[in-house]
């Protein structure tokens, strides 16, 4: 989902051997940074545990990160944090400065990517070593960003669909907030690097961050027993922040209905085909990326379903016009179809005569969000194919710099496609889409249509 939904990996298969205790060399300058931050909060953990890969990533490995360091916290009692296990990642920012992975930056600038990734578990009555999972679970993350380029900010979630650790509770989600003993900015030899944390999150407190905003989310998460102010990880948590607290849920439904939603897009299994004036589908249709001209373009069946994509959702704090949108579009084209002739007429604009969209089951679950949390507070959602290099944008008729109109509410240009919702539609889709608020109660497939706009969507299953 835009630049955010990627299927969790199995990190408990095919795990890369680590190495224990593997001291980092100290001549590293981006390297030193790092430790002598960690070393001003634990100034008696000069050789913390360590887990790193045994083939460095610049050396062909899988794994991005060089090292996760892993501190014990005695906690603060007066504020009512427990003792936890503290992770600090090493790599997404240059340890190095000599381009084996990053670029070269300086000061005022961002070092690598900019940040690393921070985890705080809470310890076990007689545990005396860090688990080793969560080392995984931050790798997983560093890969999205380094295939990706996108960054992992405060305020954004992620999909991640499993428990976190090694039992089956109800922590199966994550979000990102800022850690609250490193500095906000640290600058090295080689440049600036945030801290941004990890927190374990359930699927209601992810669906609330999805519908309303991160941040309000992880604001909300320091007043409660279950995180509190450092924002703890307790995978035998048993209750969303929701059910302990309901006037939580009454400040989050507030924030809903005031701001709407801070989420510009998600990454889905989403396709379409054109419908002509009678209502049947056309011979267009999106092409896949393993298509040819020659293949079946009406039979659906033949969707390619990818089970194994990594999903992150990423829920930005500053909103996003088309016309930036439009820029990444270019940008993705410019990166991905230098090779691929289906799109060489990307700057040709195609009026479509009607739409039938289909959605699989967890995309168009987030319907409800595109409209009442997006369209109808005048903002755009976009759906990005996990299909192909595509992309369907909802857009409210006061978005401005839209390739869409009254006139053409249906505009295909290249891989990207808009789709204007106007007011009186966007009333009845969100009457309906209150289908969604059970979606165990769906039966699929499940067909929505409104014929005087020439638009139907088809849910299907996952």
């Amino acid at each position: 989902m835009f630049g955010n939904m990627r299927e969790k990996e199995e990190f408990t298969r095919g795990m890369p051997a680590m190495h224990q205790n593997e001291v980092p060399s100290p001549r590293a300058f981006g390297l030193d940074a790092l430790h002598n931050v960690c070393k001003e909060i634990y100034p008696d953990q000069c050789n913390p545990l360590t887990v790193t890969a045994i083939i460095k990533y610049w050396l062909g490995g899988p794994d991005p990160l060089d090292y996760i360091s892993m501190y014990e916290n005695p906690g603060c009692a007066e504020l009512g944090v427990p003792p936890h296990w503290h992770y600090i990642s090493l790599g997404l920012s240059d340890l190095h400065g000599d381009n084996r992975l990053h670029p070269k930056s300086g000061p005022g600038r961002p070092s690598g990517f900019g940040f690393e990734l921070t985890f705080r578990l809470v310890r076990e009555i007689n545990e005396t070593t860090p688990p080793t999972w969560p080392a995984n679970v931050m790798q997983q993350l560093a890969k999205y960003v380094f295939n990706s380029g996108n960054m992992l900010l405060p305020g954004d979630h992620v999909s991640w669909h499993a428990p976190l650790g090694n039992g089956n509770g109800r922590i199966t989600q994550i979000l990102m907030g800022k850690d609250p003993q490193l500095p906000n900015l640290l600058t090295t030899p080689h440049g600036d690097v945030t801290f941004v944390q990890i927190i374990g999150a359930t699927s209601e407190e992810l669906q609330a961050a999805q519908h309303w905003n991160g941040l309000g989310v992880v604001n909300l998460l320091k007043t409660t027993r279950g995180c509190g102010p450092w924002l703890l990880t307790n995978t035998n948590r048993q209750h969303s922040i929701m059910e302990e607290d309901p006037t939580v849920a009454e400040k989050i439904q507030t924030g809903i209905e005031r701001e709407g939603s801070n989420l510009s897009g998600v990454s889905a299994k989403c396709w379409w085909v054109q419908m002509s004036d009678n209502n049947n589908d056309e011979k267009y249709r999106e092409k896949k990326n393993d298509e040819s001209d020659d293949d079946d373009e009406d039979d659906d069946d033949n969707i390619c379903e990818k089970d194994d994509i990594d999903r992150i959702e990423k829920n930005r704090t500053t909103d996003k016009i088309n016309k930036n949108l439009s820029i990444e579009q270019q940008r993705e084209h410019d990166n991905n179809n230098n090779n691929d002739s289906s799109f060489d007429d990307s700057f040709i604009l195609k009026p479509l005569i009607g739409l039938h969209l289909t959605f699989n089951l967890e995309a168009g679950s987030l319907l409800p969000l595109a409209i009442k949390g997006r369209v109808m507070h005048g903002r755009h959602f976009t759906f990005k194919s996990i299909l192909s290099h595509s992309a369907i944008t909802m857009v409210a008729p006061s978005v401005t710099g839209t390739l869409v109109s009254c006139e053409r509410p249906y505009v295909l240009q290249g891989p990207w496609l808009q789709v204007l919702i106007p007011d009186q539609l966007a009333e009845k889709m969100a009457y309906e889409f209150q289908l969604f608020n059970s979606t165990d109660q769906i039966q699929l497939p499940r067909t929505f249509s409104w014929p005087e706009y020439k638009l139907t969507i088809t849910i299907v299953s996952d």
